[in-house]
C-alpha cells in the first residue's frame, strides 16, 4: 500500500503580522516545518505553533531561512556558505530550544524559499546546509527538493535524507520549481493540487508546466501554508490521497 506524508510550511506570522492559518492547516497534515525567525517567526509564534503540532500529533521540523524579513525569505542573498552553516545551525537551536521547552524533539530539517532553492544547484551552500543539521544533531532528517543536490550533500553528511514533491508548485521539464516571478508557478485549484499530489504519491511523477513528465521520487508533499485558501486545498488533498489508498503519516 503506498504511503505519503503531507507537510506544511508554518509558524510564519511575526509579532502582530499574521502569516496563514496554521491551526486550520495543520489538522491536515503529518508533518510541520516551522519558520525559526530567519525568513518569519518570532519566538512566542514559534512556541505557540509547536505547542499546536504537539496537541495535533503532527511532527515538527525546523524550517530555516535567509535573514530576509522583508522579503519573506524568497531573495537569495550573497552569503559565504560558513555564514549560511552558522545562520542555519542558531534557527535549527532556536526552534530546538522551544520544542524542548513543550517536551518534544525535532523530526527534520527543511530550508525555506531562496535558500532551498539555492541549495538545489549551488554544492557549497547545500553541504553548509547539511553540516549545519549534522552538527546539531545527525540523527535529524534533510527535507529537499526530490533529485536535487541537496540530498546528495545530505547523505555524504551522513544524514537521512527526504526527497519532497510539491502540490501546489508548477514543474519545469528539469524537475525544478517553476519560478514564482513568472506566469502559472503556483496551483491554485485544490483540484489540481490533489491531481498532483496523487500522481506523485501513485506514481512517482508529476506532468510539467509544458506537458512533459518529469520522475519524482518523493516521500513527503508541501502545500504551502501561506497560501490563499490553503487549509481548505490541505482537506481536499488528505481526503483524496485517502480515498485512492495512500496511507498519509509522517516519515
Amino acid at each position: 500500500m503506498p504511503s505519503i506524508d503531507l507537510n506544511c510550511d508554518c509558524g510564519e506570522s511575526f509579532g502582530p503580522w499574521p502569516m496563514g492559518d496554521d491551526a486550520a492547516i495543520l489538522p491536515h497534515v503529518t508533518s510541520a516545518n516551522v519558520a525559526c525567525g530567519g525568513h518569519a517567526g518570532d519566538p512566542s509564534t514559534m512556541r505557540h505553533t509547536v505547542r499546536l503540532c504537539k496537541q495535533l500529533g503532527v511532527a515538527v521540523g525546523a524550517h530555516p531561512g535567509y535573514p530576509d524579513l522583508p522579503g519573506f525569505g524568497r531573495r537569495s542573498m550573497a552569503i559565504a556558505p560558513s555564514e549560511v552553516e552558522d545562520l542555519v545551525l542558531a534557527q535549527i537551536g532556536a526552534l530546538a530550544a522551544m520544542a524542548h521547552a513543550e517536551g518534544i524533539s525535532l523530526r527534520h530539517v527543511k530550508p525555506h524559499g531562496a535558500l532551498y532553492n539555492d541549495a538545489t544547484h549551488n554544492p557549497l551552500l547545500a553541504a553548509a546546509i547539511a553540516r549545519a543539521v549534522a552538527s546539531f544533531n545527525p540523527a535529524l532528517v534533510l527535507i529537499g527538493l526530490a533529485g536535487s543536490i541537496l540530498l546528495d550533500a545530505g547523505r555524504a553528511a551522513g544524514l537521512r535524507v527526504v526527497g519532497e514533491g510539491f502540490a501546489d508548485r508548477a514543474y519545469e521539464p528539469d524537475g525544478r520549481l517553476r519560478n514564482r516571478q513568472v506566469p502559472a508557478a503556483m496551483i491554485d485549484d485544490p483540484q489540481h493540487s490533489l491531481a498532483q499530489a496523487l500522481q506523485i504519491a501513485l506514481h512517482g511523477q508529476v506532468i510539467s508546466y509544458t506537458g512533459n513528465p518529469v520522475s519524482i521520487q518523493a516521500a513527503t508533499i508541501c502545500i504551502h501554508g501561506d497560501t490563499p485558501a490553503a487549509a481548505q486545498r490541505a482537506a481536499i488533498v488528505r481526503h483524496g490521497l485517502e480515498v485512492a489508498g495512500v496511507v498519509v503519516h509522517a516519515f
